[in-house]
Parts: structure tokens; C-alpha cells; sequence
């Protein structure tokens, strides 16, 4: 054909290999062992599959998806087909296996690799074509089998079909290599993020700097003075508000709600709050305590319909919005508020936002800090606040959250008998944190922003080195099926003599014995 290279031809799938081919159970024996695969036995994008589990057949009889060796399995069902959930079978337990029903079958007819079948259709340009084609409900769609059928490639001869797929895997061990070596390099920056955070807050990031500013130190029974100092002023200044309120509600005849009147701050000992159990030496230099005795904890503003009412609306921060270290503001949502609450959530430069519960333990307590990006923000309850009084600088309390210290201390404050983890203002409020000099604290900031940006900019350009990985192998892939990888040899047998013998090979066999209609049973 014109658009096809001397000696090639297209034909769509359903010439040149069977889709979802019926099997004569009749003839299995009920107690022979069979392979089993199962979806989860199919690796993403790999083409990696574990057949090594083993059923009886007639375990398997029913409901499930027959194949055998040589054939290709294609995952119909989202988003495993997304994933790229598509793999050659090898060899089998007995002459069929078993697995589940969201597979499709392809079985190539001779004169057709399966290597080359199996990439003419787990690439990606034929899995966004096989995605947009999908039928059924959200979370439910399914490739249909026409879809496969009616689907038309470039057909070479045979023996260019085998140059081509050598070609490919010789290339593509190369970029696996690479890829690998990106992987070790990924793998090496994450060690190397942890480490810098852990020796932060062992003090070894600043020892140097210690040694030369003695001056700049502060003891711990000075930094409690500090906080005693904070906190009093603050107190004095609530106190002084609650006199002023309180003499309003009188002038005006005592109407409304009497205001609430402060209460004093109760006191802590320096003693409770020094640990030698993580800081070593800096014990006797740094302080230990929880973050309520730092600042302010509170929650956010909770969805219901009612709010959908009120006239002031305030753009607002969800659990999506906030990741470790990083806010993502793409998708800002409006939510209703009253003036009295839109006071009270707004959020400020600096305020730490700790995500209070998820499906992971390991994503429970994702800590960002505001930016002030995007005036009179406000967040969900979902996201617990807290705002420094002035003695903790907001960095360093993000990167003490997410170092391994800080990270092994939410996790302990989320854990839960009941099987639930979740944090809670009360928790994040009891939170501990440890405490230095503002100067120190800044000096510690200063490196790790340097060092960590590094390591970011590190990091991305590992990841558009995989994204380029892939696009090669998507680029070697068109190239393939375009005849531009491997020349063509005048020799070869052309490869619509090929399809003319499968088709007269197809008419003259006797069809087998049908199965009957299988179960939608997925394994």
C-alpha cells in the first residue's frame, strides 16, 4: 500500500491474531494444576508477569479469562489499561492458564512475533486511542474487544517483524540502563535530603557556626525567659482587649454575649522540657517543647450547605493544596464565611498548615508554610494551623516537621489502637519541637534552603531526564511501525502474501468447542 514501506501492508488486529480465542474445557481435567495470574501479577508498563501461581482447574473453570503461552494479555479495564498493564505469557504450567476477566486475549497467528504484537499495542499512542474509546461507568470503563479488532497497523514480513523487536529491545536496554542509573541517582538525593535534615537537628549542620559565634548563643534558661516574656505580654494584651470589651458591653446597656476574660498562661519548668534523647550533646543547649508553648494551634472552616448562603465568600485551602514542603495553588476553591470567621481563619505569612488525616500513614502531617500568595486566604478543617508567637522561626519548624525526627514524632502522635490515624488540633498542639537561638535558627535555615534548592533542582532535572527516557522509547517506537528502524530486505517474503495465508489458514479450520458465556468475576 502507498503509505506502507516496500513489503509491508496494514491489517487490522483481527487478521492477524485472535481476540479473546474460546478454549474446550471439556478436555482439561477438573484436578490438573493450571497457572493463575491475576491483575496484580501483571507489572505496569514492564511487560513483567508472575505466573507462578498455581490453581486446579477446576478451581478456575468458571469465570475466568483462558490463555496459553505466547499470547498477549491486554488489561481492558481502567486504569490498568492507562498503566500500561499488557505482557507476553511464558511459559505455562500446563497447556492453558487462567486469569482475570479484565484481560483481553490476543493470540498471533503464525508468521506473527508476539513480541511485535505485544509492542504494536502497549505503546502509548494506541492506549490513548484504546482510553478515549472506553465504555461504561466512571471507574468502570473497559476497552471493548471491537476496539482491538477494528484497530489497523503497519504490517512487515515475519523475519522484519524479528529485526524489528530485536531492535527494539537492544535500544531499550539501553534506556533501561539509564533509567536505572536515574532511579540509583533519585534514591541517592533522597538519602542525602534526610540526612542534611537529621543532622540539622542534631546540630552538627551548625557546629562550625556555634564555634565561631559564641555570642550569638542563647541558654535554655534564657530562651525560657523569652517565652515567659512572650507570654505575658500576650496575656496583657488579651487582658487590656477583654477591659476595653468588657467596658463597651457596659456603656451599651450589657446587650449581647459579656465578653470572655483571658486566662493567664500557666507556667512550665525547664526541667520537663529538656531531652537528651535525640539531640545528644545540644541537650544542655537547646530546648524541647511542645508547639502550643510557641504559638497558636487552631482549626479551619468546615463545608456544609449553610455556608453556600452567606453573602462573603473567601477563597480557601484544602488537604489537595498542601503537600510536604510544598502548597499547590492550581485549583483554589471559594467557600461562605462570616466575617467573624474569615478574622479568625485568615491566614498570615508564615502560619504552618499540617494536613490531619489521609489514607497513609505516611502522608498523615504534610506540612507547608503559607506564603501570603493569595490575600485573605482561609483554610478547610481538614488543615490544622499554627502560628508562631515570634520565637520559632516558621522554616525551621517546617524542616524540623519534615525531617526523620520530626516525621517520626507525628507519626507517633497519629497512631491509634483503633486502626485510624489521624491528627487533631490537640495533637498537632502537643507536637514537640525543639527550640535554639533566633540566630541560630536562621543560620540553619539559611543552609538548608541553600542545600535543599540545590537538591530540588538536582531532583527535576532527574525527573525530565525520565521524562525524556520515555519519550525516546515512544519516538523508537513510531520509527518501528513506520519502517524507519531496521531496512527492509527485498527477500523477504512480502508481507501480504503473509496475510493472505492466515487468512486461508483461519478458513479452513474446524472451530473448537465453545465455552460457555464467562462471569463477570474479576480475579
Amino acid at each position: 500500500m502507498s503509505d506502507c514501506p516496500p513489503g509491508w501492508t496494514r491489517a487490522p488486529l483481527r487478521e492477524i491474531c485472535a481476540i479473546n480465542p474460546r478454549v474446550d474445557k471439556n478436555s482439561i481435567d477438573a484436578k490438573s494444576s493450571v497457572s493463575f495470574v491475576p491483575m496484580s501479577a501483571v507489572e505496569a508498563e514492564t511487560g513483567k508477569i508472575d505466573v507462578s501461581q498455581i490453581r486446579s482447574f477446576g478451581a478456575v473453570r468458571k469465570g475466568y479469562t483462558p490463555f496459553r503461552t505466547g499470547d498477549v494479555l491486554f488489561a481492558k479495564i481502567t486504569p490498568c489499561m492507562e498503566n500500561g498493564k499488557i505482557a507476553i505469557v511464558p511459559a505455562l504450567a500446563s497447556e492453558y492458564g487462567f486469569g482475570s476477566t479484565e484481560f483481553h486475549v490476543l493470540r498471533p497467528a503464525n508468521g506473527i512475533d508476539s513480541r511485535f504484537l505485544y509492542h504494536a499495542i502497549s505503546n502509548r499512542a494506541f492506549r490513548f486511542h484504546a482510553q478515549h474509546h472506553m465504555t461504561g461507568a466512571v471507574g468502570q470503563k473497559r476497552v471493548p474487544a471491537s476496539v482491538l479488532e477494528a484497530h489497523a497497523i503497519g504490517l512487515p514480513p515475519t523475519n522484519e517483524q524479528r529485526r524489528i523487536v530485536k531492535r527494539i529491545e537492544a535500544l531499550f536496554d539501553e534506556i533501561d540502563r539509564g533509567v536505572e542509573s536515574l532511579r540509583d541517582a533519585k534514591r541517592g538525593i533522597g538519602l542525602y535530603r534526610q540526612s542534611l535534615l537529621k543532622s540539622a537537628f542534631e546540630g552538627r549542620l551548625t557546629a562550625d557556626w556555634r564555634a565561631k559565634n559564641p555570642d550569638k548563643l542563647e541558654s535554655p534558661e534564657a530562651l525560657f525567659a523569652s517565652i515567659r516574656e512572650e507570654r505575658e505580654q500576650r496575656y496583657q494584651a488579651a487582658f487590656d482587649e477583654w477591659e476595653r470589651a468588657t467596658a463597651e458591653w457596659h456603656d451599651n446597656g450589657e446587650l449581647g454575649k459579656k465578653p470572655t476574660k483571658p486566662k493567664r498562661p500557666s507556667d512550665f519548668a525547664v526541667e520537663a522540657c529538656l531531652s537528651a534523647e535525640d539531640f545528644g550533646e545540644l541537650s544542655n543547649q537547646w530546648l524541647w517543647l511542645h508547639l502550643s508553648n510557641l504559638g497558636q494551634v487552631s482549626g479551619g472552616l468546615t463545608k456544609s450547605q449553610k455556608r453556600d448562603l452567606l453573602p462573603l465568600k473567601a477563597k480557601y485551602l484544602r488537604v489537595a493544596n498542601v503537600y510536604s514542603n510544598r502548597l499547590n495553588l492550581n485549583q483554589i476553591k471559594e467557600i461562605g464565611v462570616s466575617e467573624e470567621e474569615l478574622r479568625k481563619t485568615r491566614l498570615v505569612d508564615g502560619d504552618l498548615l499540617f494536613v490531619e488525616g489521609n489514607g497513609s500513614i505516611e502522608q498523615i502531617g504534610r506540612v507547608a508554610v503559607w506564603n501570603d500568595s493569595v490575600p485573605d486566604m482561609t483554610h478547610q478543617n481538614h488543615l490544622i494551623r499554627f502560628r508562631t508567637n515570634g520565637l520559632l522561626s516558621p522554616r525551621f519548624a517546617l524542616y524540623f516537621m519534615i525531617s526523620p525526627l520530626g516525621r517520626r514524632r507525628i507519626t507517633a502522635q497519629a497512631s491509634s489502637t483503633s486502626g485510624l490515624h489521624t491528627l487533631s488540633i490537640s495533637k498537632v498542639a502537643g507536637l514537640p519541637v525543639p527550640l535554639c537561638s533566633p540566630a541560630e535558627q536562621a543560620e540553619i535555615v539559611r543552609i538548608l534552603d541553600d542545600r535543599l534548592a540545590a537538591i530540588d533542582t538536582l531532583e527535576a532535572e532527574i525527573d525530565a531526564n525520565f521524562t525524556r527516557a520515555e519519550t525516546l522509547r515512544q519516538s523508537i517506537l513510531k520509527q518501528a511501525f513506520s519502517g524507519q528502524l531496521v531496512p527492509q530486505n527485498p527477500e523477504d517474503e512480502p508481507a501480504e502474501v503473509l496475510l493472505e495465508r492466515i487468512k486461508a489458514d483461519k478458513a479452513t479450520q474446524t472451530p473448537k468447542g465453545a465455552t460457555r458465556k464467562r462471569q463477570a468475576v474479576t480475579a
